[in-house]
């Protein structure tokens, strides 16, 4: 009969497999701690809202996109020449409605992008 295979473990061997279960019992308990952190993180959530509380379709229907072509508007200028404005004086440059409404197009014989084929101008 093998003697070896029913010899004790040494103790070097034995410090390993508990050192194995004491690291397997800390993962576990941390991973209901982090299961019950959840938990107490969502029920702090607020409820979803009830079908009463989603959101209604306007009385005249759905609302529809609008196209139209926008321009920048003037850029304010400085009091003084010399003097020139930093972006936080210059504030939000909004847009305004252009005069000319139809869509830019692009040039006859021109490809259109950088290699995007064809001849371009000639």
């Amino acid at each position: 009969m093998n003697t070896a295979m029913y010899q004790a473990a040494t103790g070097a061997q034995a410090f390993g497999y508990v050192l194995i279960l004491i690291a397997g019992v800390a993962l576990v308990a941390g991973i209901i701690w982090a299961f019950r952190l959840g938990a107490k993180v969502r029920d702090r959530e607020p409820a979803p809202p009830r079908p009463e509380e989603q959101p209604k379709m306007p009385p005249g229907g759905p609302v529809h996109e609008t196209h139209e072509v926008r321009e920048p508007d003037e850029v304010p200028r400085a009091a003084d020449e010399s003097e020139r404005l930093t972006p936080h004086q210059l504030g939000n440059v909004g847009t305004k409605r252009a005069a000319d409404q139809s869509r830019p197009r692009w040039t006859p014989g021109s490809s259109g992008s950088f290699g995007g084929g064809g001849g371009g101008r000639t």
